[in-house]
Formats: C-alpha cells, structure tokens, sequence
C-alpha cells in the first residue's frame, strides 16, 4: 500500500532536487525516499545510541575507536 505526502520545498532545492534527477536518470520521488530512507535509519540509530550509552560508559565504550578497538 502506498501513501502519498505532499511537499513543499524552496525553489532552489527543487531546482536541485531536479537536476539531480535529470542527470542520475530518477525521479524526484525516489531520491526523496532514498533521502528519507537514510534519515530514518540514521535517527534510529541515533536513538539507540543514546539509550545505551549509560551501559556502554560504565563498561569503559566511551568512543568509537572503544567498540572498534574491542571488536577488531
């Protein structure tokens, strides 16, 4: 099932969202999912991340380079 949304957006971002379509042969409408898609799987993970960082301290996580140090 599909639901359609209505947008508004600046003329110049239109103006890009256009151009961009035009040269990378998608519509609008794709690049605008494919740009939502990423917006929400970022913001999940930004949630996640912030529920956990209370445990993730208290076992010595505090950065990046502590998960990758421990999982590589």
């Amino acid at each position: 099932m599909r639901t359609i949304i209505s947008v508004s957006f600046p003329k110049e971002m239109a103006v890009e969202l256009d151009k961009l379509a035009k040269e990378s042969g998608r519509t609008r409408s794709e690049i605008v999912k494919e740009a939502l898609r990423s917006f929400l799987w970022e913001e999940r993970f930004r949630t996640f991340r912030s529920k956990i960082r209370p445990q993730a301290k208290k076992r010595g996580f505090v950065t990046d380079e502590d998960v990758f140090r421990d999982i590589s």
